[in-house]
């Protein structure tokens, strides 16, 4: 590929459902040279600080394009072919008791101001944080580093607390990362917490070209040094993509529409009938990540009932537990996914590694697991939910359901819980709670009830998951009322000002079989109380020694070692005794792709990336997509 002559174009009109004409912000943008990705609603649109509140998940492309850090994985990759060097030259080195951790650092990266990137952007982006509390990566660095020192400019030593062969996870991409900080830029102000950083300075390939002050789109563009970053150096040639829009796009219906008229490439999710119509009306110019149903991409990433363990009447693993129990697992897989679903009974995604690591070697110890209700002693799971949801699909999609047992394990689950809501009564009444008629009430003589939050309409799937679910508690007497938190969603759950949600506090690499990247905050040296902002991602507020245990052990071996899974099924089956959240299913994304303009992108005949926009790692799409010649 090489550059190109920029020429001016128009494109043509949204359909009425767009939220935004296209021409207000993209008349003049060459289409052939546009990528039109589905972006979130900014609250704060002129806040690009990644560092501090409100910035730290800043998915409109600033932490996909624009910011950089020393590491990335590949959600898609497994073994070495996962890891990615980003700024750094090479992988982490620790000395032989994980207190000190070396990195160099690769040499010619240039922020787009034309300030060289160098050792004390690190080192200055950990000591402000350090001496900041409140910024978003504050707690662990405090928490785990003693100091750190440039030697020269291309080599950063840090010298840790104690032990922890999992520091470097913390400068790793998954979905973000502790993103390096402009030291040129940051030193000159006075409160790094209530600056905005607008424009931004840029240290990847793209930078800020536009936005609108009212959130609802951002335009990013190829900086003409590329080729002077850590991306750029793994470049023959210049991208075909020359402009990224990142745009909100409406509701799912909208997003349908707007795909199917050309002016949205990459949608993040839609609902399954807008994934189903897609796939029937434009098959010959849409990509996704399966090719036949369910179509979805399995995000290493566990959509649960998020349950607020600090609440004292969700307090007692037997309460969490009854809750688990009155749930119909197939009404949730064919009401919220129309059956497109890979649900999940331990507490990680059954995708990438954690299939040959966890879900098969754990599928006899769940068979055989017992639990005491207090009145009765049962074996509560059940390993034949695969075929009972495919019996249900089967009569729509016929043949594309495979028949063979393994196939159908990988494609609807291994198994989940058995609704059993006597088994249920049994363990709330051991729990101390009273039936009185319809209802129950705590052992505080309050009515139990339950408020249970979604997010709404931009996850739909998991918006109606959250609604059957809430029905079905309400069935069995325990009122529940769905909270439609949208946009304050997280915030809310942040602070603890929840009962229940419908989110994710399980997040893995995908690529690997490690699971720090969640469960390193798991420790009790970062739970907060409700009213202040949990650090990421202990949402439910989960305690137990054996949790610490877990997580203090797994910092002393190495990233890859065979202790790592031996750690893993320790916490599987803790999870599985405590019931902190119910995990409910992989997140299934129906993320179609528009190639009327662009082709080349991911699939899982070729996972060379991750492909969620709202992900980091899509930057590595972003550069590899060519032209269609559409013009």
């Amino acid at each position: 590929m090489k550059l190109r002559k920029l020429i001016v174009a128009t494109i043509g009109a949204f359909a009425v459902a767009a939220p935004v004409v296209a021409q207000d912000f993209i008349a003049g943008l060459p289409r052939e040279e546009t990528l039109i990705i589905q972006g979130p609603a900014a609250q704060n649109a002129d806040w690009f600080n990644l560092w501090a509140p409100g910035g730290g998940a800043n998915p409109n492309g600033n932490q996909q394009l624009s910011a950089d850090t020393l590491w990335f994985i590949n959600p898609e990759g497994s073994g070495d072919t996962a890891w990615q060097n980003a700024l750094a030259a090479a992988r982490p080195e620790y000395n032989e008791d994980f207190t000190q951790m070396t990195v160099t650092l690769k040499d010619g990266i240039f922020w787009s101001d034309g300030e060289p990137f160098t050792a004390e952007d690190v080192v200055y982006t950990v000591e402000t944080q350090i001496a900041h509390p409140g910024m978003n990566w504050s707690a662990p660095f405090t928490i785990n580093v003693d100091s750190v020192e440039a030697p020269d400019d291309h080599t950063v030593v840090f010298n840790l607390k104690a032990p922890n062969s999992r520091f470097h996870t913390l400068f790793t991409v998954r979905w973000n990362a502790a993103w390096i900080m402009p030291e040129h830029v940051f030193s000159a102000v006075e409160d790094p917490l209530t600056y905005s950083f607008n424009p931004p300075v840029s240290l990847s390939a793209y930078e800020m070209e536009n936005y609108d002050a009212n959130g609802q789109w951002a335009i990013w563009k190829l900086r003409d040094d590329w080729e002077r970053t850590s991306i750029g150096m793994t470049l023959d040639e210049a991208p075909d993509v020359k402009y990224v829009v990142y745009r909100t796009a409406g509701n799912p219906d909208a997003r349908v529409i707007e795909q199917l008229n050309h002016n949205l490439d990459v949608i993040n999710d839609i609902a399954p009938e807008g994934m189903f119509t897609i796939a029937r009306d434009a098959a010959e110019n849409t990509a996704q990540w399966l090719p036949g149903f369910p179509f979805a991409h399995p995000d290493p990433t566990l959509p649960s009932v998020i349950l607020n363990n600090q609440l004292p009447e969700l307090s007692d693993p037997k309460v969490r537990w009854a809750l688990a129990l009155l749930i119909d697992i197939r009404a949730v897989s064919m009401g919220s996914y129309r059956g497109a679903a890979n649900i999940a009974a331990l507490a990680v995604p059954p995708t990438g590694t954690s299939i040959p690591d966890y879900y098969e070697p754990m599928q006899e110890w769940l068979m055989n697991y017992e639990l005491d209700t207090g009145e009765s002693v049962i074996k509560p799971y059940n390993p034949d939910i695969a075929d009972q949801i495919a019996s249900l699909v089967t009569p729509q999609w016929g043949d594309t359901i495979p028949e063979d047992p393994d196939l159908r394990k990988r494609m609807f689950g291994f198994g989940w819980w058995q609704q059993n809501a006597d088994a249920a009564a049994e363990l709330l009444r051991s729990a101390g709670f009273t039936q009185n008629g319809n209802g129950w009430t705590t052992p505080d003589g309050e009515p139990f009830e339950m408020r249970l939050q979604v997010e709404g309409d931009n996850i739909p799937t998991l918006a109606r998951a959250g609604t059957i679910i809430a029905q079905q508690w309400s069935m069995a007497g325990i009122p529940t009322e769905v909270v439609v938190a949208g946009p304050t969603h997280w915030q809310r759950i942040d602070v603890g000002d929840y009962d229940a949600a419908i989110a994710w506090t399980v997040e893995t690499w995908g690529g690997h079989p490690d699971l720090s990247f969640f469960l390193e905050s798991y420790h009790s040296d970062f739970l907060r109380p409700i009213g202040e902002t949990q650090p990421p991602r202990n949402m439910q507020r989960w305690e137990h020694p054996e949790l610490d245990r877990i997580v203090e052990a797994n910092r002393m071996v190495g990233f890859d070692a065979p202790e790592v899974i031996e750690l893993g099924q320790d916490l599987l089956k803790l999870a599985v005794d405590e019931m902190p959240m119910i995990p409910l299913m992989a997140y299934n994304k129906f993320a179609p792709f528009d190639t009327t303009y662009w082709t080349g992108f991911p699939s899982i005949e070729n996972p060379y990336s991750a492909s969620g926009p709202f992900w980091s790692n899509i930057r590595y799409m972003v550069v590899e997509l060519e032209k269609n010649g559409n013009d």
